[in-house]
């Protein structure tokens, strides 16, 4: 057969993925933060999109009875969203809003006659007509940014104990470079001998400075190991004795929690030993933390849950985590009349196209977020009503087959997404668990609820009847929960709890 160039045409089906759906897909796994700031930076670069700033409180909301069947995918009669409307630069109507006048006394301060009650002071402000009451000495004219207060980082509390007790210029260069030399929780790793060839001084000048930095407040900072800011604090409480010290040379013993062997080596009693561990444990091991000002951001929840007082539960969307947005089809319509040149108008439809899909896109988001909650609440409401020891095992399939969407969906809807129950805020991954089958072919238990139920058997141990894992498998195998030695093991480490042998141990020492 002779090798020779050729043409053939063949038809073949594929699937192409447009940006638009890649668009789609990348913002229905965005969590609450992220699909804030992916909206902002889409307010920048449009101008045809703005936010929507009418004020009104509606968002998607559908209502479950607790003993009716699910409804279809295709009813969705009770699913309404009110996200924005492209069509007539307007929100839809805001029908599904509930209970809103329940809400609207809640920060009512009408003082009864009309008007808002201000007070005495607010009184002679508006009976000068707006101005200050007087303009004394005490009146404070510093802008806001003058006023706000600032908090004390570390190496600002260091530096002002340093030009307190340290008058040499030389050891006090030393102390601000030790200074920042420290990380966050106030040990010092950097060896002296660097620091002293790096500032050309005697490395026995940098000990005998470093020396003085210890007993600054707090007490164990500029430490290098654990032992020796434990030592400090000690020194500072004025504990730090002989035994004490060798009790410090063996933190290995106290971790195993030898009490022995400690004994032994330390020359004190079981009881003595006990009062030194309970001494040692009162200490702060990361003494510079407490100015560690990072603020801790809260969950925004995605859904809120909450009880129907006729029976049932409502699910909504939470404003907070809901953008809503608006295509300016007026300011499009006067730009798109007055460009001229082919460049201009191209843009200027592009930027119309890209809003329109943001819009729907935002729209489907929040239904398919909606829809995937909704069914998680019916199929564990067991839950929601009995608590942890009711939770069922949940897959994504069970949801995907239940609302008719692809397993791949629902797990991007419901990663990093979290709903706000009277139980408390869950990510919504926490109610898919596997199941653990029951003994004797009973019911098939949610791995989480054994896990509950693992905690609250060792929680209920005394010191004299320590509960090994096999021990525990039999317990909860008489419960009707089959579940191996090893699997015990499993979710035990899984939850940090020490193994028996240990326990018995702490158990032990603390009834000392």
């Amino acid at each position: 057969m002779a090798l020779t160039p050729r043409l053939d045409l063949r038809q073949a089906q594929s699937l192409v993925m447009t940006p638009q759906l890649q668009q789609a897909i990348k913002l229905l796994q965005l969590s609450s933060l992220e699909i804030t700031a992916y909206v902002e930076e889409q307010l920048a670069e449009n101008p045809l999109l703005e936010k929507d700033e009418s004020g009104e409180d509606a968002f998607a909301t559908t209502e479950i009875d607790a003993e009716r069947d699910p409804p279809s995918p295709q009813d969705n009669g009770e699913l309404r969203s009110v996200d924005a409307a492209v069509a007539d630069n307007t929100p839809l109507d805001p029908e599904s809003a509930l209970d809103v006048e329940s809400y609207e006394n809640l920060y009512d301060t009408d003082s009864g006659d009309g008007g808002p009650d201000m007070g005495p002071l607010g009184q002679r402000i508006a009976d000068n007509g707006g101005q200050s009451a007087s303009r004394s000495f005490e009146v404070d004219e510093r802008s806001l940014d003058e006023t706000l207060s600032a908090q004390t980082t570390l190496r600002d509390h260091l530096t002002g104990q340093l030009t307190v007790d340290v008058n040499d210029p030389v050891d006090r260069l030393i102390g601000v470079h030790l200074i920042d030399l420290l990380d966050e929780t106030g040990y010092l790793y950097e060896d002296l001998s660097n620091v002293g060839e790096s500032l050309g001084c005697p490395l026995e000048r940098v000990e005998a400075t470093l020396a003085r930095l210890q007993k600054f407040d707090p007490p164990g900072v500029f430490a290098r190991t654990l032992s020796e800011c434990l030592a400090l604090q000690l020194a500072d409480r004025g504990l730090l004795d002989q035994p004490m010290g060798k009790l410090l040379e063996n933190l290995d013993l106290v971790a195993k929690r030898d009490w022995t062997a400690l004994a032994r080596v330390c020359g004190v009693g079981s009881k003595g030993i006990g009062r030194m561990v309970d001494e040692i444990r009162s200490l702060n091991p990361k003494p510079a933390l407490a100015f560690d000002y990072t603020v801790a951001q809260p969950v925004i929840p995605d859904v809120i849950m909450r009880p129907r007082p006729s029976g049932g539960w409502i699910v909504e969307l939470s404003s907070e985590a809901l953008p809503r947005l608006l295509v300016n089809n007026h300011y499009y319509a006067h730009v798109n009349g007055m460009a001229s040149q082919k460049e201009d108008k191209q843009f200027i439809n592009e930027c119309f196209q890209s809003a329109n899909w943001l819009v729907k896109t935002l729209h489907q988001r929040a239904n398919t977020i909606l829809k995937v909650s909704s069914d998680i609440v019916r199929q564990q409401e067991a839950f929601f009503l009995h608590g942890v020891h009711a939770l069922k095992p949940l897959i994504l399939r069970d949801v995907a087959e239940e609302i008719e969407m692809h397993e791949s969906t629902v797990s991007r809807v419901t990663s990093n997404k979290f709903m706000a129950t009277p139980r408390g805020i869950f990510e919504l991954k926490y109610f898919f668990t596997h199941g653990i089958g029951g003994a004797h072919g009973g019911e098939v238990h949610s791995s989480e609820s054994v896990r509950h139920r693992l905690k609250a058997l060792i929680d209920g141990e005394s010191a004299d009847k320590v509960l090994s894992d096999d021990q525990l498998a039999e317990t909860l195998q008489k419960e009707g929960i089959d579940i191996a030695r090893r699997t015990v093991a499993k979710y035990r480490e899984s939850m940090k709890i020490a193994s028996s042998v240990q326990r018995r141990r702490d158990k032990k020492a603390q009834r000392r």
